[in-house]
């Protein structure tokens, strides 16, 4: 059934809200809701009983009120009754929760508002969100054809990589090298530089016994540090590797990721 029912502007003092309303407004929602209105004007009006009992639009009225307010436009659900009205409130929040992004679009609508230095906070998206967003969509694959995430392809064959392979992985990159050694950083970051590192250095510790999930799990040595230093050969072994890694890669900002290994 399609309403008849016109816009009508109700003084909000005589407006009720809703006893039994589920959702909530945080003072900082509120205030979103404010800077939207101000900006956009009152798009969306508040839907009343007969009676002006507030059916959707408990926070925009509560925003016009912060605005100093005294009437808003609303809709009357004369076609509703109570059991209707009820079950309304509950679907106008939930289905808009129900929705999702498309991450692709959402990147590029927000990219050209901070293009067009538009106050992108006022569509509601914190500093934060937006910043996710667009690192999310600066880090996918070009061609769309994003992996799921922890997604790792079955192997195939024996191992090819030696030492000093370099690996392009979309736009990310991948050395085979020693993290002690400075001309590998220099070979791995290409002229570039990164602004952050993570660094996962072994203990000196044996992983028979150690890294064996109660017996179950067998994983070889490593290499290097797996027990076999003593207490100076260890301190000079991780001091090589911590100098130089952020020596050799933290400086500039960079939109790839590069790994060595």
């Amino acid at each position: 059934m399609v309403s008849n029912s016109c816009l009508e502007y109700r003084r909000i003092a005589d407006l009720k809200p809703y006893p039994r309303n589920a959702r909530t407004h945080s003072k900082k929602q509120l205030k979103q809701i404010a800077a939207s209105i101000e900006r956009f004007g009152f798009t969306n009006p508040v839907l009343v009983s007969d009676q002006g009992e507030i059916v959707a639009g408990h926070g925009r009225v509560e925003a016009a009120k912060l605005l100093g307010w005294k009437e808003v436009p609303t809709i009357a659900l004369s076609h509703l009754d109570g059991a209707e009205r009820r079950a309304y409130v509950l679907a106008d929040n939930k289905l808009a929760l129900n929705a999702g992004w498309d991450r692709e679009i959402l990147a590029i609508e927000l990219q050209a508002l901070v293009d067009l230095e538009f106050d992108i906070e006022v569509t509601g998206f914190s500093l934060a969100e937006i910043d996710f967003a667009l690192d999310h969509a600066a880090e996918s694959d070009p061609d769309g054809s994003e992996q799921p995430e922890d997604t790792i392809p079955a192997a195939i064959g024996p191992a090819v990589t030696r030492l000093g392979d370099l690996w392009q992985l979309g736009r990310h990159r991948l050395l085979c090298g020693d993290a002690r050694d400075a001309n590998d950083y220099r070979l791995l970051m290409g002229g570039s530089s990164a602004d952050l590192v993570f660094t996962d250095p072994p203990y000196n510790v044996p992983i028979d016994g150690h890294v064996s999930g109660m017996g179950a799990v067998k994983h070889r040595e490593f290499a290097f540090a797996s027990g076999e230093m003593s207490e100076q050969q260890f301190t000079a072994f991780l001091v090589g590797c911590l100098t130089k890694s952020p020596a050799q890669c933290a400086m500039a900002r960079s939109a790839s990721s590069v790994w060595i290994c």
